[in-house]
């Protein structure tokens, strides 16, 4: 490459021939030629420049997706384990209320009741069973704060129940506390309609209907203050627990205890049957307080 005056040339020589070749350029042209070389390595540098930016960003944005399919992953996990939790303490509370009855530290007939069978519904419900799952629901502050208060109180409430526990062993033992017989609640406590009159009439203990002969159980402590036959309620018994407290089962096949006996919770007292008013083997169950019907549901500590 040479230089003259206002002008730019540029010599090539070829391999294959001998003579060479001059391009002469002015020197306007040759200006913009070095103008263009420059802008294009600077497009390039800024191509390249450019393009490794986007490849971090790239990169990068596949980094937050990947963190956010986790954290939904995660909050997925979280609502499912707060879902659990809000039915365990619900159970739980329900439980508790149970045990107050139990422990007589609330009045039982402000306590709601749970798991009554309805009153001669043929779909019959089981005595007992898991409750049904709790749908999921989006997480949320107060809803944690509020399962934190409940779990507080739960665990007060606790508190208060075991001190009771220790130093009431002997009442508590002569509180009924567990099903009589093992079957489903076919009339629950409360106003029902009555099989046979087909009239609105108070229900003052539950149906637990089952195999004809199965055992019925002693729920507590307790001595037996009666066994009689009667037309309305077949073979009866009838049981004191002490303060105030008895128990009465109706429509017996058979006794296998006499007044005067003592009997400890789980022994048996006699065989289901369908004596009396009944329309199937069956016993009904009450709990008296102060000769005062209570629903039988809230004595039952049994899951």
């Amino acid at each position: 490459m040479t230089k003259s005056k206002g002008s730019l040339s540029v010599i090539i020589v070829p391999h294959s021939e001998s003579s060479t070749r001059r391009i002469t350029l002015s020197r306007r042209a040759s200006r913009i030629l070095i103008g263009g070389a420059i802008l294009f390595s600077l497009a390039i540098v800024v191509f390249l420049a450019d393009y490794v930016t986007m490849s971090f960003t790239r990169a990068k944005y596949r980094d937050l997706q990947r963190e956010t399919q986790e954290q939904r992953e995660m909050l997925a996990a979280y609502e499912t384990q707060v879902t659990s939790l809000r039915a365990t303490i619900d159970k739980m509370e329900s439980y508790v209320k149970k045990l107050n009855v139990y422990a007589g530290l609330k009045d039982t007939e402000k306590i709601t009741e749970t798991g009554l069978g309805g009153g001669g519904d043929p779909a019959a419900e089981p005595a007992s069973g898991p409750s049904e799952p709790v749908p999921p629901q989006q997480i949320n502050l107060a809803q944690i704060q509020d399962l934190s208060r409940k779990a507080d109180g739960l665990e007060k409430n606790l508190v208060t129940l075991n001190e009771y526990f220790e130093a009431n062993a002997v009442l508590l033992a002569s509180t009924p506390s567990i099903w009589p017989t093992v079957g489903w609640i076919v009339g629950g406590f409360g106003y029902r309609t009555d099989p046979f009159t087909l009239k609105r009439q108070f229900h003052y203990g539950i149906d637990i209907a089952t195999s004809y002969g199965n055992p019925i159980v002693a729920p507590a402590d307790g001595i037996v203050v009666e066994t009689k036959v009667d037309r309305m309620t077949g073979r009866a018994v009838v049981i004191s627990h002490g303060w105030g407290v008895t128990t009465h089962y109706f429509h017996l096949d058979k006794w296998l205890v006499r007044p005067g006996q003592k009997v400890r919770r789980g022994d048996t007292i006699g065989l289901v049957g369908k004596s009396g008013k009944a329309t199937g083997p069956h016993v009904h169950y009450e709990v008296r307080v102060n000769d005062k019907a209570q629903n039988p549901m809230g004595f039952i500590l049994e899951e």
